[in-house]
């Protein structure tokens, strides 16, 4: 008898963003430069949304994104747009593995944080949501809560305990939710750098002011508290990475640190979880995983290249992570999107489509 999921996460699933065409690279290099409208600039971002969705589906996959092609960054163009929180060019970027710089831009705490009613996602997604029309599950991927607790963004004039601004931050993604659940939404996820940080022998985004195990334990308990009374057919997923730009990486470690607090307690339906090479470590944190649980998205193909992995090699790994979660538990997808950022991996589209139609047709060999 084969194993199938009834709802999302799916057996062949991906994180998110697609590569950007180069039309819509033209169309905003136009619209700085004044050549065309707003309007127009959407028009051009609509068309290839609506050629992307088509591919996904024509591939196989169930669950569809519009490949973040409204976004310039994974995180920024979110968080910008939610009350108490501005977007600005700083001084330097982050730096990435081999002292690569990341393009400048990066957002910071201006006043009381709350949801935005007006907020462009919510439109985003009502359009991207008649693109789909029923053919696949419209997935709406956004940065997870924490992504607000890096290092440099909470303003302490404005909020000198970190704990109220916590509960700002938690009622903020509580209004979300229900913003996005009303226009739609039933699969959403957060994606989650933060969190992964935690995890890292040296913590990333962090100036060292609060100890490992606190920060864990309120990256917790902001998750947990901001999915108290969501709706029941509302799917939530975290998904963890370590930096994907350019198809580099910004930092490593496995999740065993952050494993017995957050793989045991979070009350998500699924991890998307970086298994991609040894940066990641081993499948051991998966036993804190609940059986019967969270359903664990292991990301054991690459975004970061187009050579496609060997069939047998990853149904190796899949059996190695079964000893730890159950094979019902498991599915599979890259391990992060084509394009966090609008510059994208140095993969090519032809590259991009392949893999995830591999992820597909491996996912039927196994589950059937």
């Amino acid at each position: 008898m084969s194993i199938t999921l009834t709802k999302a996460p799916f057996r062949a699933d991906h994180v998110g963003s697609l590569l950007r065409p180069e039309s819509i690279h033209e169309a905003r290099r136009e619209f700085q430069e004044g050549k065309i409208t707003a309007k127009q600039l959407r028009e051009i971002e609509t068309k290839e949304i609506k050629r992307i969705v088509d591919k996904q589906i024509e591939v196989g996959l169930e669950a569809v994104t519009d490949g973040e092609f409204r976004r310039r960054f994974w995180h920024t163009d979110f968080l910008e747009h939610l009350n108490g929180i501005e977007g600005y060019v700083p001084s330097v970027g982050y730096i990435f593995h081999g002292n690569e710089e990341t393009e400048r831009y990066n957002i910071r705490n201006t006043g009381k944080v709350s949801f935005n009613p007006e907020h462009p996602f919510i439109e985003d997604f009502i359009e991207f949501n008649e693109i789909v029309d029923g053919r696949a599950v419209a997935k709406q991927t956004i940065p997870s809560p924490n992504q607000l607790f890096n290092e440099g963004i909470i303003n302490e004039d404005i909020y000198p305990d970190i704990e109220e601004y916590a509960n700002d931050v938690i009622q903020t993604y509580r209004d979300a939710l229900r913003a996005f659940y009303d226009a739609g939404v039933r699969y959403l996820q957060f994606d989650d750098v933060y969190i992964a940080g935690l995890s890292s022998p040296d913590i990333p985004f962090n100036d060292g002011k609060y100890s490992r195990e606190k920060l864990i334990e309120l990256a917790l308990r902001v998750i947990n508290e901001v999915l108290e009374g969501k709706p029941e057919d509302l799917v939530v997923t975290t998904h963890l990475c370590r930096g994907n730009y350019r198809s580099n990486w910004a930092f490593e470690g496995s999740y065993e640190i952050i494993a017995p607090t957050l793989f045991a307690k979070e009350k998500v339906d699924g991890f998307f979880l970086e298994y991609d090479d040894e940066r990641s470590g081993d499948f051991k944190p998966l036993s804190y995983i609940p059986k019967g649980g969270p359903k664990v998205v292991l990301g054991v193909f690459t975004s970061k290249h187009g050579e496609i992995e060997d069939k047998e090699f990853i149904k190796a790994r899949i059996k190695e992570a079964s000893k730890y979660v159950p094979l019902e538990q498991i599915a599979i997808s890259p391990q992060c999107g084509f394009a966090s950022t609008h510059h994208g991996n140095k993969v090519t589209e032809e590259e991009q489509w392949r893999k995830l139609k591999s992820i597909v047709d491996l996912s039927k060999e196994i589950w059937g």
